[in-house]
């Protein structure tokens, strides 16, 4: 690191610094985005223990844009049970997405302190 100029490390200080609050960034609008969709999958899943108490084949209601639509409880089941596998394939996609992003910001971190460690034992 003492051989390079000081324009040099400063313009891989700030880059390495701009990785840094981007992954920050991007991690906290995953952890959102997740945090969402395990919200949306727990309501799901209680409407489907709630679809199941019900004995008998019952004909239900689906919202369908401004009209609701009747249909049997197995077809609405089999929909909500595909809404939450869609919703349970999505938040484990963002939970892969946040490891990453947790990675690479501490990698960024980890080498600012490198660089700043060495540089102090000059």
């Amino acid at each position: 690191m003492s051989q390079l100029p000081d324009d040099t490390l400063r313009k891989i200080l700030l880059q390495i610094q701009q990785t840094a609050v981007q992954s920050q960034r991007a991690l906290s609008v995953t952890r959102a985005q997740a945090s969402a969709r395990e919200r949306e999958r727990r309501i799901l899943q209680l409407t489907i223990d709630e679809i199941r108490a019900i004995e008998g084949n019952v004909n239900m209601y689906k919202g369908v844009g401004k009209m609701f639509l009747a249909v049997p409880r197995q077809t609405m089941e089999k929909d909500l049970e595909g809404e939450e596998k869609g919703l349970t394939d999505e938040l484990n996609g963002l939970n892969k997405k946040s490891k990453y992003l947790e990675k690479q910001f501490n990698d960024a971190q980890s080498q600012l302190r490198d660089i700043f460690h060495s540089s102090r034992d000059k």
